[in-house]
C-alpha cells in the first residue's frame, strides 16, 4: 500500500486518521504543523499528504506550495474543518488534489486517498 503522511496540530485527528490509514494497509508518517510537513516530504517522500490548513508554525497553504516546490506531482488532498468556498479554491489552486472537511465520514477520507492515489 501508500506511504501517507498525516500533517495535523489536533493530536486526535492525527491519531483518528493514522488509525483508518493504518487499518487500510497504509504506512502512516505524522506532521504536527506545515513546517514539520515540508521537512517529513522533503526526508521521506511518501506517495501522499493529508493536510490541515489551519496549524502553527507554517499553514497548510503555505506547505502546499513548499511541497510542491520540490516535487510538483506530489499528491495532497487537503483535510480541514475550514469548509468555506474560498480556502477550499485556494487549496486546489496551490496543488491539491482533494478537499475533506472534517468532521469527517471514514469512506470518504478512504475514497479520496484511493482516487488520488490511482490518478
Amino acid at each position: 500500500m501508500a506511504k501517507i503522511l498525516v500533517a495535523d496540530d489536533a493530536a486526535f485527528m492525527r491519531m483518528r486518521l493514522s488509525n483508518l490509514l493504518t487499518e487500510a494497509g497504509h504506512t502512516v508518517l505524522e506532521a504536527t504543523n506545515g513546517a514539520e510537513a515540508v521537512e517529513q516530504y522533503r526526508q521521506e517522500r511518501p506517495d501522499l499528504v493529508l493536510l490541515d490548513i489551519t496549524m502553527p508554525v507554517m499553514d497548510g497553504l503555505a506547505a502546499i506550495e513548499a511541497i510542491r516546490g520540490i516535487d510538483p506531482q506530489a499528491r495532497i488532498v487537503v483535510c480541514s474543518s475550514l469548509g468555506q468556498q474560498a480556502i477550499v479554491l485556494k487549496a486546489i489552486q496551490s496543488g491539491a488534489r482533494d478537499f475533506i472537511v472534517k468532521p469527517f465520514q471514514p469512506e470518504r477520507v478512504l475514497g479520496a486517498v484511493s482516487r488520488v492515489l490511482a490518478g
